[in-house]
């Protein structure tokens, strides 16, 4: 083999895949928002409700913005494939995915 063919790096289907998982990511995490505010909503408008339904639509906008960046790396990306995901927005991105649980789940109970 040559140094360029090995230099060359065919990424196939994967950056689709990866694609495909954020979209789908996206599309679960704005469910759960969703479920969250009807939930604090649910039984008439409170303080509480209305801040709890504040910080889900906040946590779910930071993730869209976050994905939407991936999703929009991975479609642009060259032959060489995409940029790897920086820590930043790894822990950003994990971040409000808990974030977006716990205040689920604090709503619940």
């Amino acid at each position: 083999m040559t140094s360029q063919a090995q230099d060359e790096r065919d990424p196939g289907l994967q950056p689709e895949r990866t694609r495909l998982a954020w979209r789908r990511t996206t599309l679960s995490s704005t469910v759960a928002a969703l479920l969250a505010m009807k939930t604090a909503l649910h039984g008439g408008r409170s303080v509480a409700g209305l801040l709890a339904c504040a910080l889900c639509c906040a946590l779910w906008l930071g993730f869209l913005a976050l994905a939407h960046h991936r999703i929009r790396t991975l479609s642009t990306a060259g032959p060489s494939g995409p940029a790897a995901l920086t820590s930043r927005y790894a822990t950003a991105a994990v971040l409000c995915t808990v974030a977006l649980a716990v205040c689920a789940v604090a709503l619940v109970f």
